[in-house]
């Protein structure tokens, strides 16, 4: 029987126990639960802060000074950093602070589910701002203060005497206003604290880099252009155009295309070819008086087309080649001497009414002549080209018209001509009874000259 006492005792011990605790525990369930009535859910979040056991105006308080503190950081390049301050743009949250409807959502019987259960444990409450007061702030960083802004620059190229070589973009910090803007809404609405402005793309980069195919193609581009050599043949005188002047020309274009600058360019070839022009110049001629003068103006000597020749020489550039060329000429002189004139000619002596006429410099004819009629038609002085040859031609002029057997003109209507009409030569005539600008001469000397002269002869005027 003693036995069987103390089974029982210990039987309703154990009983006891688990009621107490039983009890225990509902006390404490139903305690928590009054505690919920009024304060979130273990877990609760609002915009990922943790509003745990707090009552809806702690909560109110916490994500006001939340905001209150809120900065958020520009990390930009080379090290720097700006700041942008929650309480300078008006950051606000849209619902106020209002959470009653979160806490409404946790019944407090059920607060033990929170532990098992995230359902109405978070909420969002975006936040607003004063979107011009954020302008305002964006325009003052000193990230956009052109003091203090490097433009981005795509690679360049520098010329050595080993060809071209690429020198490195310039990366610059120049920020695209509109990404980094529209990036710093959103950083703002989700609370973010920084923006790294190198990972979120918010700067300006060059199109190309020193690795990039078309950089690399450029490079070629230059480095072919530069290797061709022209040399000009002026007679016994070169002239060589290689790449220590054609880089001179060159330039990458804001399309990062190898262009020529067809202005440096025709400004050099100008320059050089002015050095083989002759049309015009001065030069000395000796006389068949013995003297030696000097002599300019009239339409004979070398010209050199130059925008003909241009086109020729970038297509050679553009093939990297090497040749050897005379330029292209508009007009050509018999000589490449100093004196252009060579030892064909024909001289006329306005002054002493005398003509000589010298092939491969030896003295075909010479005769006395009628120039222009030196009151109103006196013939010009100059060096002209024969321009051709014609028989039996008819001369016509105002009050005349004459038939001449022989007629070589050399200066627009004026030229050489036999003058059946004149019985005499030379002297003084041609001060009252001149031509009008032609050189009058006897049959045999024009014809002399006529059977041996060919077009583009120098003929030179002088007094």
């Amino acid at each position: 029987m003693g036995i069987i006492k103390r089974e029982e005792d210990k039987h309703n011990k154990i009983v006891m126990s688990i009621v107490i605790s039983l009890c225990a525990l509902l006390v404490i369930y139903l305690g928590m639960a009054a505690y919920f009535v009024n304060h979130f859910y273990f877990g609760s979040q609002i915009n990922h802060i943790n509003v745990s056991c707090k009552t809806v105006d702690e909560a109110k308080q916490q994500m006001e000074a939340e905001l209150e503190k809120y900065i958020l950081n520009l990390k930009e390049r080379g090290d720097k950093n700006e700041q942008i301050k929650g309480i300078d743009i008006d950051l606000k949250h849209n619902l106020g602070g209002e959470y009653k409807s979160l806490k409404a959502s946790q019944k407090p019987l059920e607060w033990i589910s929170a532990f098992f259960n995230e359902e109405n444990l978070k909420m969002t409450d975006a936040v607003t701002y004063d979107n011009e007061l954020l302008k305002q702030k964006v325009e003052k960083l000193s990230c956009f203060d052109k003091c203090n802004i490097i433009e981005p620059k795509n690679p360049n190229f520098k010329y050595t005497d080993k060809g071209y070589v690429i020198v490195n973009e310039v990366n610059g910090n120049k920020i695209n206003n509109d990404i980094l803007y529209d990036r710093m809404a959103k950083a703002i609405h989700n609370e973010e604290t920084t923006i790294d402005l190198e990972a979120d793309n918010c700067y300006i980069n060059p199109k190309y880099t020193s690795k990039s195919q078309k950089t690399i193609d450029n490079k070629n581009i230059l480095n072919k252009y530069v290797a061709s050599k022209i040399t000009y043949t002026f007679g016994n005188r070169k002239e060589t155009i290689d790449g220590s002047i054609i880089n001179k020309w060159l330039e990458v274009n804001e399309n990062f295309e190898v262009v020529v600058d067809k202005k440096k360019e025709n400004t050099y070839m100008k320059t050089l070819f002015e050095n083989y022009n002759t049309v015009g110049k001065m030069r000395s001629f000796a006389s068949a008086s013995g003297n030696t003068i000097s002599i300019g103006g009239g339409d004979y000597g070398w010209l050199i087309d130059t925008d003909k020749e241009m086109q020729e020489l970038n297509e050679v550039i553009k093939q990297g080649k090497t040749i050897v060329k005379e330029p292209f000429y508009a007009q050509t002189a018999f000589s490449h001497d100093s004196n252009d004139i060579g030892n064909t000619y024909v001289e006329i002596n306005i002054t002493r009414q005398h003509l000589w006429f010298y092939k491969n410099g030896s003295l075909i004819v010479q005769g006395d002549v009628v120039t222009g009629n030196a009151s109103n038609h006196g013939t010009p002085k100059g060096i002209y080209s024969l321009k051709y040859k014609d028989r039996n031609a008819v001369l016509v002029g105002p009050g005349y018209r004459s038939p001449v057997n022989f007629w070589m003109p050399f200066n627009g209507g004026i030229g050489i001509h036999d003058a059946s009409w004149r019985s005499e030569f030379g002297g003084s005539i041609y001060r009252g009874d001149g031509s009008h600008g032609c050189v009058n001469c006897p049959y045999y000397l024009a014809k002399n000259i006529f059977d041996n002269i060919e077009a583009g002869t120098p003929v030179i005027c002088h007094y």
